[in-house]
């Protein structure tokens, strides 16, 4: 008996079947990602490195911007709020924003 091209084996299941927190991550990768460079820059400005931390959780909204205009709906999952480009300018101006006084403050 032959199967499908492209199609899954016949005696397993689909991963949203057989791991639904799993493939539920795999389909919020985005989000996931931005996620996880806003914690990076959380853990730098509790270890006193705020500066640092401010421009990395800046850049992890100019990431999410870029993803936001580059993947397809289907694909950005919980990044898309409103429209395309409302997403791109609130969360992209944002994070310009927050890397700009993070920047321009004077070290004491």
């Amino acid at each position: 008996m032959s199967r499908r091209a492209g199609g899954p084996a016949p005696d397993r299941s689909p991963l949203y079947l057989r791991r639904p927190l799993l493939a539920g991550f795999l389909r919020q990768w985005p989000l996931l990602t931005v996620i996880v460079i806003a914690g990076v820059g959380l853990l730098l400005v509790a270890g006193d490195r705020w500066r640092q931390g401010l421009v990395v959780m800046g850049l992890a909204l100019v990431t999410a911007a870029a993803l936001r205009l580059l993947l397809p709906l289907r694909r950005t999952g919980f990044l898309a709020v409103r429209s395309q480009r409302v997403d791109v300018a609130l969360t992209g101006c944002a994070g310009v924003a927050l890397v700009a006084m993070a920047l321009n403050i004077p070290p004491t």
